[in-house]
């Protein structure tokens, strides 16, 4: 049955890359899709304002507890079933969403979705490191990651055209729809990169046969084990600072409006996407730790330039300021990580660098949120740059280099 599974066409490692754009913009296409409707629809069920917030921390927590079984499930049937098996249950997870009839059935078909969606952001991230060298690792993840974050960027638009005029199921469905597309993406179009050589190893009962020797393999690491808390701060940062305490912070100390704040915020996303390629770039030419550092103490500080900002101008430059180092400071850990792998683990490795960044989309909006409304959302913000600063630090002091391009 597995070797149905891995019988096609092998693709040139740029094709590959291209079509996995293609599955990931469809599956993002659908998650921004949901955002304008998911809070309105959850309220539908007559459900209180943190439980709302539940069910968008459901869907973290499924891709958190999902992203080991789903390097294993890459391992064991390969990439491709793994991205396709991925579609189909975010398929059927949204599907259940648009048809719950109570809540709590909500919240379950939420993290099935969530679920879904873990496995396609994982075991697509470990194609990339299958398929990618050191010599151009960071320019073509940042085109993924460029075109990850613009699908999800946009997504709301359509999604919330689609509420408006078919209802607040309507989304739902349409995300149904693009998980069945992701689905079908990988398996007629991404052809297999798994080793068949470093999977025979495995299976022979090698040294890192066993998923606790791969981890303790991993955890001795110490540029990985660094490479995951810069992924975990920039997530805490993104989610618990950018996402829920900023809005909050120029509402009250400026007076924006929720569109100044939306533009604010989509300024830097975009300047951030135009940042990313270029970073990407520096990543391959300068060396991973280079850039890693750098932008995520650069990071640290657009957080505090938030505190202070005076003005609506200050606060998009400190979007912009935000937007263009988590940008290419967000890419240059994922290849940091993949060069990390030990050969035959490239499942592993990707697999645990994800369920760090899950943990901190989790942990990030509840901490900060609890520190927000003791102490007040400055010092929210100090906490997430102070957390960013030290990741930084850390990294630069102690995380060797695994790449850097040989000067001519």
């Amino acid at each position: 049955m597995f070797l149905f599974f891995q019988k096609k066409k092998v693709l040139s490692p740029n094709w590959n890359l291209f079509w996995m754009c293609v599955l990931v913009a469809v599956n993002q296409l659908g998650f921004g899709g949901v955002v304008p409707a998911l809070p309105l629809y959850a309220k539908s069920f007559g459900v209180s304002v943190s439980a709302i917030g539940l069910a968008v921390g459901v869907y973290g927590l499924a891709r958190f507890a999902g992203a080991v079984p789903s390097g294993w499930l890459s391992d064991r049937i390969g990439r491709r079933p793994a991205l396709a098996i991925g579609g189909v249950i975010t398929a059927l997870g949204n599907l259940w969403c648009a048809y719950a009839t109570s809540y709590p059935e909500f919240i379950v078909a939420r993290f099935v979705a969530g679920a879904g969606a873990g496995v396609i952001v994982t075991a697509g991230q470990i194609v990339l490191a299958d398929i990618t060298t050191p010599e151009r690792r960071g320019r073509m993840v940042s085109i993924y990651q460029g075109t990850f974050i613009f699908a999800a960027g946009i997504g709301p638009l359509p999604g919330g055209l689609l509420s408006e005029h078919f209802g607040l199921t309507a989304p739902f469905l349409a995300y149904t729809i693009a998980g069945l597309g992701a689905g079908a993406v990988a398996w007629f179009a991404v052809s297999e990169t798994r080793d068949p050589a470093h999977a025979a190893l495995r299976r022979r009962g090698g040294a890192s046969a066993g998923l606790p020797a791969q981890l303790r393999r991993l955890a001795g690491q110490t540029g990985f084990v660094l490479a995951c808390f810069v992924s975990l701060s920039n997530a805490v940062a993104r989610t618990g600072g950018l996402f829920s305490v900023v809005p909050l912070l120029g509402s009250m100390r400026l007076g924006l409006s929720i569109t100044e704040i939306g533009f604010g915020l989509a300024a830097g996303t975009v300047i951030g996407l135009l940042a990313a390629y270029p970073g990407g770039m520096l990543v391959d030419y300068f060396g991973r730790k280079a850039v890693i550092a750098p932008a995520t103490v650069i990071s640290g500080a657009s957080m505090l330039l938030f505190c202070v900002a005076p003005s609506y101008a200050w606060f998009i430059a400190a979007s912009v300021l935000w937007g263009t180092a988590s940008s290419i400071g967000g890419a240059a850990p994922s290849v940091y990580a993949a060069d990390s792998a030990p050969p035959g683990l490239n499942a592993t490795t990707v697999s645990v660098f994800r369920m760090a960044g899950d943990l901190g989309y989790i942990g990030g909006p509840i901490t900060l949120g609890l520190v927000s409304d003791f102490f007040g959302p400055v010092t929210a913000l100090i906490g997430a740059a102070g957390l960013l600063v030290v990741a930084g630090g850390l990294f630069a002091a102690f995380a060797p280099e695994t790449y850097r391009a040989a000067k001519p």
